[in-house]
């Protein structure tokens, strides 16, 4: 089970200014929502990125500038071997029912970008 605390990395201590009360409740849902898709998975995973604080998000390699992570509603979720991205691949309806996004496996290899908004195209799976 992914915690809060775990989805903030520490960030909301760095960066206490930039961490508003909309983005405590966008972070609690985000957390939520994915905690249910592991329960579905059936294993817990560990987090490679959360909420990214502008700063953050502007040094981070390969970061959209307009991320979600800045939002707290995106979460990436470590899958060395990307049996997380190919069961979330398979089950669009479960990633429906709980309102999850899933960028694209052949974007993001080594773990899985999943969102709680709705990207441009509005597909359950999208490209950058």
């Amino acid at each position: 089970m992914i915690t809060l605390q775990e989805y903030f990395q520490g960030r909301d201590k760095q960066f206490p200014d930039d961490l508003t009360t909309d983005l405590r409740i966008n972070a609690q849902e985000t957390v939520i929502r994915i905690n249910t898709l592991l329960g579905y998975f059936g294993e817990s995973r560990d987090i490679t990125s959360g909420w990214r604080p502008p700063a953050v998000n502007a040094a981070t390699t390969g970061a959209a500038p307009l991320s979600k992570h800045m939002t707290c509603q995106a979460i990436d979720v470590k899958d060395p071997e990307g049996d997380l991205d190919e069961w979330c691949l398979t089950h669009p309806e479960i990633l429906g029912k709980i309102g999850l996004w899933q960028e694209h496996p052949a974007s993001t290899k080594g773990w899985t970008h999943l969102q709680t908004v709705s990207p441009k195209s509005g597909k359950r799976v999208f490209y950058p």
